[in-house]
């Protein structure tokens, strides 16, 4: 079992580990492979890299981060494209006569996808119309809510006039009452 260290991290440790992460976020490896590379360069256990990294270091390097991301994006995105394009060729110099035949089946396939895709979608015409109903419906609709909030205001109005007038009718009331018992007094 080696030993383990337990000082503070130096910059360039900070640095050398940062290094190596986003090196591998780039190349499409795993962090838990970066921390373990580092963890043996420095003589410190793989958790204490990913500790000081999740911890500390990876607030630093945002930017970098999304750059790594980005950047293996693009080299997956370029090496797809070139085995497809090296399948192709090498399908070509050795089959040239099946190719044809897959081809015509590829584009027949196609073909059959996008004529269910316009079955399933509609034509430009039945979406029009579709679209003109449903403008319908949300004017309907909008006028609907008009209505209802005109009502609304009607109701809260004459909900207020009849809390005044029952307020007045209360100190009324209030009033013949205590004159009344004056009178008797």
């Amino acid at each position: 079992m080696s030993s383990t260290r337990q000082d503070a991290w130096t910059h360039d440790e900070d640095l050398l580990l940062a290094e190596v992460v986003l090196r591998h976020i780039r190349d499409g490896g795993t962090q838990l492979q970066a921390f373990e590379e580092v963890g043996k360069q420095m003589n410190r256990t793989a958790a204490a890299c990913g500790f000081r990294w999740n911890s500390y270091v990876r607030k630093q390097y945002k930017s970098g981060i999304e750059l790594a991301k980005k950047q293996r994006k693009e080299r997956k995105g370029k090496s797809k494209q070139e085995e497809s394009i090296n399948a192709t060729i090498v399908a070509t110099e050795q089959y040239p006569n099946d190719i044809n035949e897959n081809t015509n089946e590829s584009l027949e396939k196609v073909i059959k996808f996008l004529q269910q895709l316009q079955n399933e979608q509609g034509t430009p015409d039945q979406n029009a119309q579709e679209n003109k109903l449903l403008k319908q419906q949300v004017h309907q609709l909008q006028q609907s809510l008009k209505e209802i909030n005109q009502n609304y205001e009607k109701q809260k109005k004459e909900y207020q006039e009849l809390q005044e007038e029952y307020s007045t009718m209360i100190s009324i009331l209030d009033r013949a009452r205590k004159l009344t018992v004056q009178h008797n007094n």
